[in-house]
């Protein structure tokens, strides 16, 4: 049965599929989707996801091989399948630098396992699932003390060039002056800062000598937004 599904209607084709058996291509299918499962695991563990994407990923391996299946040994084939997967890179909408990198590896997978090195396939989750764990998990990457952004509202008659630089330069390890605006009908400015706390527990006295400083209007001091990790 699975001879007469592999045969090409168009007779005799350069393909590794005329030659793989029923076994060995469920075999490789097989895990293809168990590989697929455990690319997908490593890709949420600490890490926000949508559905959709996980699934994607889940079902890549498993697709990847067919293809690689039906190219393998056949060269035309192979440079046509590449043209397709470019014009699908370019007309799909850029992910996080962690998306990327788990695509490449469920289409690593599927290159795997498409070519029957499933002992190899399943080696080399493992090792990037013992890896991925091992930096996640370490401090290896983050930053020694987090980004903030500083707001600070001050009445339109100061001038508040270098107001703030003696207290930040005392209370923080780097600061910059990125956006001013106009805020309560022009009668306050709003300069927002982002900055880098020496050591932590220092804010509230940052705070506080800066309060004296600005009349005692809003301050507000949170988190910097998250720059797109993007490759």
């Amino acid at each position: 049965m699975f001879d007469l599904v592999s045969t090409s209607l168009f007779g005799t084709a350069d393909s590794a599929m005329a030659s793989v058996s029923t076994p060995e291509f469920l075999m490789c299918c097989a895990a293809s989707i168990v590989l697929g499962a455990a690319c997908a695991a490593i890709y949420m563990f600490r890490h926000n996801y949508s559905k959709n994407f996980v699934v994607t990923l889940a079902l890549l391996p498993l697709i990847v091989q067919m293809v690689i299946t039906l190219v393998n040994g056949n060269l035309g084939a192979g440079i046509a399948v590449m043209g397709v997967f470019n014009l699908v890179r370019f007309r799909s909408i850029p992910g996080s630098a962690k998306d990327i990198g788990s695509v490449f590896l469920a289409m690593a997978i599927g290159l795997a396992t498409g070519m029957g090195f499933i002992g190899l396939a399943m080696l080399f989750t493992i090792i990037v699932a013992v890896v991925n764990v091992v930096y996640v998990c370490t401090p290896f990457g983050k930053p020694a003390e987090p980004g903030k952004r500083l707001c600070v509202s001050v009445p339109e008659d100061i001038e508040f060039d270098g107001m703030f630089d003696s207290v930040l330069g005392r209370f923080t390890s780097s600061h910059e002056l990125v956006e001013i605006r106009t805020t309560n009908m022009g009668s306050l400015y709003q300069l927002e800062y982002e900055i880098r706390m020496r050591k932590p527990g220092l804010e509230k006295r940052m705070i506080d000598e800066m309060r004296t400083m600005n009349g005692n209007l809003k301050i507000t001091l949170g988190r910097a937004p998250m720059a797109k990790e993007v490759l």
